[in-house]
């Protein structure tokens, strides 16, 4: 009978599941019908110049085009190019230094002053610096990339690190835990969670950085697609590579968010939205 009875309420549990999931993949899609419909409107109306914001049919004929350019493709692996590798390097000195500076207080307190005067500093005011150091080319884009991803990994991993219970802390040095084995059984996995929260919102960052440093720096790419295209007045393209690049943003966000959900699928806070 207890069998049964929970055999029946996980069915319930996953057909609730269910509805919900395609309650949200409904509403999504009609928010998307209604937004694409609404700039239709404006556009053909002329409630907004034509001029200024094309129709979303001829946009995205032109977004058709664009696709069958191979040249196009060659454009978002380029950037895909230089925001993964942007990435990787402001995930992995983020989360040393990170963990490094918290897990020893003497350091944080002596590094905290500077980091929070660089941490504000805008990553394109870096562009001058970057170009004056490496030209027009892809070291330049990583600087204003790496710069601006690295204080979301790096500011996260350190309050993750400074979330640690005190008990749990002194119970490891009680026990006469190596440095090492602290760090993989006790923090590793406070700071986890932090970790994946700061890496997400760095591959967000990183794309944004990626298409802005090669508009202003010139780097083929995207972003120097979407500076061409708006120099000679090709105004559905210019839309065209913006939706592109906002659907890159979208694939990137989700792909984060189901490596985060997996990665943590023992935490309270992934267990509680699935239970949800």
């Amino acid at each position: 009978m207890t069998t049964a009875t929970s055999s029946a309420t996980l069915a319930r549990h996953r057909r609730r599941q269910r509805i919900g999931t395609a309650r949200r993949a409904f509403l999504g899609t009609l928010g998307i019908v209604g937004f694409l419909a609404t700039w239709q409107l404006l556009s053909v109306m002329k409630i907004i110049n034509p001029e200024q914001l094309p129709p979303a049919t001829d946009t995205f004929a032109q977004l058709g085009v664009l696709l069958r350019d191979m040249e196009f493709w060659r454009n978002i692996g380029r950037t895909m190019s230089a925001w993964a590798i942007g990435l990787a390097i402001a995930t992995l000195a983020g989360t040393a230094l990170g963990t490094l500076i918290g897990m020893v207080p003497i350091l944080r307190r002596a590094t905290h002053s500077m980091v929070e005067f660089l941490r504000p500093i805008p990553s394109v005011a870096l562009i001058p610096l970057a170009v004056l150091i490496y030209g027009l080319q892809m070291p330049a884009a990583l600087i204003i990339i790496v710069y601006a991803s690295f204080w979301q990994v790096f500011v996260q991993v350190l309050y993750g690190v400074a979330d640690i219970d005190a008990v749990a802390r002194d119970t490891a040095r009680s026990f006469g835990l190596t440095k090492a084995s602290q760090l993989r059984n006790l923090v590793l996995p406070t700071a986890l969670p932090y970790l994946m929260t700061g890496i997400r919102l760095a591959a967000a960052v990183a794309l944004i950085l990626a298409v802005t440093a090669e508009m202003t720096i010139g780097n083929p790419g995207l972003g120097r697609q979407l500076t061409v295209a708006s120099g000679i007045g090709n105004i559905t393209t210019v839309y065209a590579i913006v939706i592109v690049t906002g659907v890159l943003g979208l694939i990137i966000n989700i792909g984060f968010r189901a490596i985060e959900r997996r990665a943590l699928s023992w935490h309270q806070s992934v267990r509680g939205e699935e239970a949800a």
